[in-house]
């Protein structure tokens, strides 16, 4: 099982981006999905965005063509890169994939 790194977070005002990334400790390249989630305080834990092996990508309702993930799999990474961010985009983002998670990355957006 792979273990998942995420890092990138931080604190943001409206408007601006971050780029997450997540670094794999092992192959990614067998994994089905990789994803990225995040959980805010007193909500369930949420899709952000998820990658195919093949490239097939899903995206929250939310996003709205603000967000976009990648995968490497040579890289052993999945990054997100985020733009045009919101209050409510404040959460921990998590990296997800094959039954393993990441410890989680805080975003904060002050308005």
């Amino acid at each position: 099982q792979v273990q998942l790194v995420e890092s990138g977070g931080g604190l943001v005002q409206a408007g601006g981006s971050l780029r997450l990334s997540c670094a794999a400790s092992g192959s990614i390249s067998s994994i089905s999905i990789m994803g990225w989630y995040r959980q805010a305080p007193g909500k369930q834990r949420e899709l952000v965005a998820s990658v195919s092996r093949s490239g097939s990508i899903l995206y929250g309702d939310f996003v709205k063509g603000r967000f976009i993930i990648s995968r490497d799999n040579a890289k052993r990474t999945v990054d997100l890169q985020m733009n045009d961010l919101k209050p409510e985009d404040t959460a921990v983002y998590y990296c997800g994939g094959s039954q393993s998670w990441g410890q989680g990355t805080q975003v904060t957006v002050s308005s």
